[in-house]
């Protein structure tokens, strides 16, 4: 049933898919080439009464956010992130920047540990066998990793409530990894660091779930594990009974350094969730029945709150029509192939045909990608430097910086040049002009490419649980 709304409640209130609107589209249009896209305008977007619920999740400001060191540290999340083992000369540079902020290198970190080798990799990776060793070792150096702050990453939040009565806590959406895992009152104080706890015993919902254990394993050979719970989980005030609640009993100080930020709510697929012996439906996952349209959106901005909305796409968010393309979701990730790139600002360059799998993830700072893609964007910098001593490539911090451009099928995405500058580094060149660090790096050693928030700032993405499909367009 349509209602009349004047133009002005328009701007504030939930828009909705009309039902079958976009399902028909893709019925329509659904094809097996791999890259096909789907295209869908806002005029299929229309404002009804739909039935289900739909909710909007504003993010909040990570208060103890900061700059120092950050390329480094989005670097050093990212590989710990997939398993992955962290090169030698990052270790170093991340050693540098501990002993700057008055951390010693390895406190409550993992020097000594066993390393995480066969490991199936991190919460983000779906049985990759991590990295042999890993970074552990009896080297206190090599276990600094676990001891930098986390809040170098999590510049914004989203709130989310757990138990009966509701309980407040800020987690970090991420769409590269599958598990709702929170600091609790069964987190060791030394293990604390400020944040608000899940307050198990206050719940009058909350049951444990008998014989379930999580512990995810990260490529520094650090972890965070516990046991699980099932209570009640809100979120915009769209509720899921019994979810799957992970708390902590051990923590990786890279986490308990971040006093805002209570953990994690994964968005990705129920296949990489890390509770044994049964993995754990995602809060997406549960939700999606009850919601308008069994999906969601992430609207991430540049130094500013953004927001995700579930269950409905509000067409002010974004420009023109929203391009479809199927999700290849085997891996657990919401994964898709980009055909290629081009370097510049001009809206009619041509495409540099690069094929390469990808995956969409909120929870990875940076844009990770090809060499060949990466070496082509720095070579059109003139000051650009791929500077082991920084982490990665950087450039002055005055440089005026091209757009990338990204094919996702048919359909051209375009990473603005101002997102590429992440944030200053320690670094300056010959005439002492301040260094920056870049927000696109190589993805050598990655199982993928990673589209990560730099990509996010300049695009509005919907997850599509319903048909497994990720819609892209401009932002508004």
């Amino acid at each position: 049933m349509k209602f009349a709304v004047s133009s002005a409640a328009v701007a504030v209130s939930l828009v909705a898919l009309v039902p079958g609107a976009l399902t028909a589209a893709v019925a329509k249009n659904k094809s097996p080439t791999a890259g096909r896209n789907i295209e869908v305008t806002k005029e299929m977007l229309e404002v009804s009464v739909v039935g289900g619920q739909t909710f909007r999740a504003p993010q909040v400001l990570n208060t103890g956010f900061m700059q120092q060191g950050r390329g480094p540290r989005a670097m050093a999340k990212a590989y710990a992130k997939f398993g992955l083992q962290i090169p030698p000369e990052l270790l170093l540079l991340l050693e540098e920047i501990l002993l700057s902020l008055g951390i010693t290198p390895g406190s409550g970190g993992i020097a000594g540990g066993s390393g995480s080798s066969g490991s199936s990799g991190s919460s983000g990776s779906s049985g990759s066998s991590g990295s042999a060793g890993g970074n552990a070792s009896t080297d206190a150096g090599q276990g600094m990793v676990a001891a930098i702050p986390q809040m170098f990453d999590a510049e914004y939040l989203a709130q989310v409530t757990i138990g009966t009565p509701p309980q407040t806590l800020n987690l970090d959406f991420d769409t590269g990894s599958s598990d709702l895992w929170v600091f609790s009152s069964e987190t060791p104080k030394a293990q604390q660091g400020g944040q608000k706890l899940y307050n198990i015993a206050a719940s009058t919902t909350a049951k444990v779930l008998a014989g379930a254990t999580w512990n995810i394993r990260y490529g520094d050979g650090s972890s965070s594990s516990g046991d699980v719970y099932l209570d009640t989980v809100s979120v915009g005030g769209v509720t899921v009974q019994n979810q799957a609640v992970e708390s902590a009993k051990q923590v990786s100080a890279s986490f308990s350094s971040d006093a805002a930020s209570s953990g994690l709510l994964g968005l990705a697929m129920n296949s990489i969730n890390q509770v044994q012996p049964t993995p754990q439906k995602t809060f997406f996952s549960n939700a999606m029945a009850d919601l308008a349209m069994p999906l969601f959106t992430a609207n991430l901005k540049k130094s500013e709150a953004g927001n995700y909305n579930f269950g409905f796409i509000d067409t002010t968010e974004f420009k023109g029509s929203l391009s479809f393309i199927d999700a290849n979701i085997t891996n657990g990730f919401w994964q898709f192939e980009s055909g290629g790139f081009s370097v510049g600002n001009s809206s009619t360059a041509t495409i540099t045909s690069f094929p390469h799998q990808a995956i969409a993830d909120t929870g990875t700072t940076l844009l990770f990608l090809p060499d060949g893609i990466v070496n082509a964007y720095y070579g059109q910098i003139r000051s650009a430097v791929n500077s082991q001593a920084a982490g990665g490539f950087i450039f002055r911090c005055d440089e005026a910086l091209p757009n990338l451009t990204l094919a996702i099928g048919s359909y051209n995405a375009v990473v603005l040049g101002g997102f590429m500058n992440l944030a200053p580094t320690s670094t300056k060149d010959a005439s002492g002009a301040q260094m920056c660090f870049g927000g696109v790096q190589s993805s050598a050693g990655f199982p993928f490419s990673i589209y990560g928030d730099v990509f996010f700032k300049s695009q509005f993405v919907v997850f599509h649980g319903g048909n497994t499909q990720l819609g892209f367009a401009p932002k508004a």
